[in-house]
Protein backbone atom coordinates (compact mmCIF):
# COMPACT_ATOMS: atom_id res chain seq x y z
CA UNK A 1 0.00 0.00 0.00
CA UNK A 2 2.83 2.39 0.85
CA UNK A 3 4.48 1.72 -2.51
CA UNK A 4 1.16 2.59 -4.23
CA UNK A 5 1.19 6.03 -2.60
CA UNK A 6 4.81 6.58 -3.69
CA UNK A 7 3.96 5.59 -7.26
CA UNK A 8 0.92 7.93 -7.32
CA UNK A 9 3.06 10.75 -5.90
CA UNK A 10 5.72 10.18 -8.56
CA UNK A 11 3.04 10.05 -11.27
CA UNK A 12 1.56 13.34 -10.06
CA UNK A 13 5.03 14.95 -10.10
CA UNK A 14 5.57 13.74 -13.66
CA UNK A 15 2.17 15.02 -14.75
CA UNK A 16 2.89 18.29 -13.04
CA UNK A 17 6.23 18.64 -14.82
CA UNK A 18 4.68 17.64 -18.14
CA UNK A 19 1.74 20.05 -17.82
CA UNK A 20 4.07 22.89 -16.83
CA UNK A 21 6.32 22.01 -19.76
CA UNK A 22 3.41 22.16 -22.22
CA UNK A 23 2.06 25.40 -20.71
CA UNK A 24 5.44 27.06 -21.30
CA UNK A 25 5.10 26.35 -25.01
CA UNK A 26 1.83 28.28 -25.19
CA UNK A 27 3.62 31.52 -24.42
CA UNK A 28 2.09 34.53 -22.77
CA UNK A 29 -0.28 37.21 -23.94
CA UNK A 30 1.44 39.60 -26.32
CA UNK A 31 1.98 43.20 -25.28
CA UNK A 32 2.79 44.54 -28.72
CA UNK A 33 2.61 48.28 -28.67
CA UNK A 34 1.85 50.19 -31.79
CA UNK A 35 4.00 53.00 -33.07
CA UNK A 36 3.02 55.85 -35.27
CA UNK A 37 3.58 55.28 -38.97
CA UNK A 38 6.04 58.18 -38.96
CA UNK A 39 8.22 56.28 -36.47
CA UNK A 40 8.34 53.32 -38.86
CA UNK A 41 9.16 55.59 -41.78
CA UNK A 42 11.98 57.26 -39.84
CA UNK A 43 13.41 53.83 -39.01
CA UNK A 44 13.07 52.62 -42.60
CA UNK A 45 14.74 55.73 -43.99
CA UNK A 46 17.63 55.32 -41.54
CA UNK A 47 18.07 51.71 -42.62
CA UNK A 48 17.92 52.71 -46.29
CA UNK A 49 20.56 55.40 -45.97
CA UNK A 50 22.86 53.28 -43.79
CA UNK A 51 22.64 50.24 -46.10
CA UNK A 52 23.36 52.36 -49.18
CA UNK A 53 26.53 53.66 -47.53
CA UNK A 54 27.57 50.26 -46.20
CA UNK A 55 26.80 48.53 -49.51
CA UNK A 56 29.13 50.92 -51.27
CA UNK A 57 31.88 50.16 -48.75
CA UNK A 58 31.26 46.40 -48.74
CA UNK A 59 31.34 46.12 -52.53
CA UNK A 60 34.43 48.33 -52.69
CA UNK A 61 36.20 46.07 -50.18
CA UNK A 62 35.03 42.99 -52.11
CA UNK A 63 32.94 41.48 -49.30
CA UNK A 64 29.25 41.92 -50.13
CA UNK A 65 28.44 39.00 -47.83
CA UNK A 66 28.68 41.38 -44.86
CA UNK A 67 25.38 42.90 -45.94
CA UNK A 68 23.22 40.14 -44.41
CA UNK A 69 24.49 40.40 -40.84
CA UNK A 70 24.94 44.17 -41.08
CA UNK A 71 21.42 44.58 -42.47
CA UNK A 72 20.14 42.80 -39.36
CA UNK A 73 22.24 45.17 -37.24
CA UNK A 74 20.60 48.09 -39.03
CA UNK A 75 17.18 46.80 -38.05
CA UNK A 76 18.21 46.80 -34.41
CA UNK A 77 19.89 50.22 -34.34
CA UNK A 78 17.13 51.99 -36.25
CA UNK A 79 14.04 50.21 -34.88
CA UNK A 80 15.10 48.99 -31.43
CA UNK A 81 17.74 51.68 -30.88
CA UNK A 82 17.27 51.81 -27.12
CA UNK A 83 17.55 48.05 -26.61
CA UNK A 84 20.62 46.41 -25.04
CA UNK A 85 21.51 44.45 -28.22
CA UNK A 86 21.56 47.72 -30.20
CA UNK A 87 24.14 49.61 -28.18
CA UNK A 88 27.59 50.31 -29.70
CA UNK A 89 29.43 47.91 -27.39
CA UNK A 90 27.15 45.08 -28.49
CA UNK A 91 27.09 45.96 -32.18
CA UNK A 92 30.79 46.57 -32.72
CA UNK A 93 32.09 44.24 -30.01
CA UNK A 94 29.70 41.46 -30.99
CA UNK A 95 30.74 41.55 -34.64
CA UNK A 96 34.44 41.68 -33.72
CA UNK A 97 34.24 38.77 -31.27
CA UNK A 98 32.04 36.63 -33.50
CA UNK A 99 34.08 37.15 -36.63
CA UNK A 100 37.42 36.62 -34.87
CA UNK A 101 36.15 33.42 -33.27
CA UNK A 102 34.79 32.10 -36.57
CA UNK A 103 37.91 32.88 -38.56
CA UNK A 104 40.11 31.34 -35.87
CA UNK A 105 38.06 28.13 -35.80
CA UNK A 106 38.10 28.03 -39.60
CA UNK A 107 41.86 28.61 -39.69
CA UNK A 108 42.62 25.69 -37.37
CA UNK A 109 39.77 23.25 -37.96
CA UNK A 110 38.40 24.10 -41.39
CA UNK A 111 34.75 24.08 -42.37
CA UNK A 112 32.65 21.10 -41.43
CA UNK A 113 29.19 20.60 -40.01
CA UNK A 114 30.77 20.19 -36.61
CA UNK A 115 32.98 23.29 -36.79
CA UNK A 116 30.03 25.48 -37.83
CA UNK A 117 28.17 24.29 -34.72
CA UNK A 118 31.26 24.71 -32.54
CA UNK A 119 31.71 28.22 -33.91
CA UNK A 120 28.17 29.24 -33.07
CA UNK A 121 28.44 27.76 -29.57
CA UNK A 122 31.74 29.57 -29.01
CA UNK A 123 30.30 32.85 -30.26
CA UNK A 124 27.25 32.56 -28.00
CA UNK A 125 29.49 31.80 -25.02
CA UNK A 126 31.95 34.64 -25.73
CA UNK A 127 29.29 37.27 -26.39
CA UNK A 128 27.44 36.24 -23.22
CA UNK A 129 30.45 36.31 -20.87
CA UNK A 130 31.77 39.54 -22.37
CA UNK A 131 28.32 41.15 -22.27
CA UNK A 132 28.36 41.96 -25.98
CA UNK A 133 25.23 40.16 -27.12
CA UNK A 134 24.27 41.09 -30.67
CA UNK A 135 22.32 38.40 -32.58
CA UNK A 136 23.34 39.61 -36.06
CA UNK A 137 26.97 39.06 -35.05
CA UNK A 138 26.25 35.34 -34.80
CA UNK A 139 25.29 35.55 -38.46
CA UNK A 140 28.65 37.19 -39.18
CA UNK A 141 30.34 34.17 -37.64
CA UNK A 142 28.32 31.68 -39.64
CA UNK A 143 28.94 33.60 -42.87
CA UNK A 144 32.67 33.83 -42.14
CA UNK A 145 33.15 30.10 -41.59
CA UNK A 146 30.57 28.84 -44.08
CA UNK A 147 31.67 30.98 -47.01
CA UNK A 148 35.35 30.62 -46.04
CA UNK A 149 35.97 34.25 -46.86
CA UNK A 150 39.30 34.64 -45.09
CA UNK A 151 40.67 37.38 -42.88
CA UNK A 152 39.76 40.24 -45.22
CA UNK A 153 36.16 39.64 -44.16
CA UNK A 154 37.15 40.72 -40.65
CA UNK A 155 38.15 44.18 -41.88
CA UNK A 156 34.93 44.51 -43.89
CA UNK A 157 32.70 43.49 -40.98
CA UNK A 158 34.47 45.77 -38.49
CA UNK A 159 34.35 48.78 -40.83
CA UNK A 160 30.68 48.05 -41.55
CA UNK A 161 29.77 47.69 -37.86
CA UNK A 162 31.51 50.97 -37.05
CA UNK A 163 29.66 52.67 -39.91
CA UNK A 164 26.31 51.34 -38.68
CA UNK A 165 26.93 52.75 -35.21
CA UNK A 166 28.35 56.07 -36.47
CA UNK A 167 25.50 56.62 -38.89
CA UNK A 168 22.94 55.64 -36.24
CA UNK A 169 24.43 58.14 -33.77
CA UNK A 170 24.18 60.86 -36.40
CA UNK A 171 20.74 59.91 -37.72
CA UNK A 172 18.75 58.82 -34.67
CA UNK A 173 19.69 61.90 -32.67
CA UNK A 174 18.26 64.20 -35.36
CA UNK A 175 14.78 63.31 -34.05
CA UNK A 176 13.29 64.69 -30.84
CA UNK A 177 12.03 61.37 -29.47
CA UNK A 178 15.12 59.31 -30.28
CA UNK A 179 18.38 58.93 -28.43
CA UNK A 180 21.21 56.71 -29.57
CA UNK A 181 23.17 55.37 -27.89
CA UNK A 182 21.75 54.88 -24.44
CA UNK A 183 25.28 53.99 -23.34
CA UNK A 184 28.62 53.39 -25.04
CA UNK A 185 30.18 50.80 -22.77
Amino acid sequence: MNSEKVMKSELNQEESFFSIYIKKMKGEKSNISSYKITEHLVSALGGLLAMCLISLVAFTLGYPMVLGPIGASCLLVFVAYSGPFSQPRSVIGGHIIATLAALTVWEFLGRTYLTIGITLALVIFLMAILNMMHPPAAASAVVAINVQVGWGFFVAIVVSAILVVAFSVFYNNLFKDRQYPKHWI
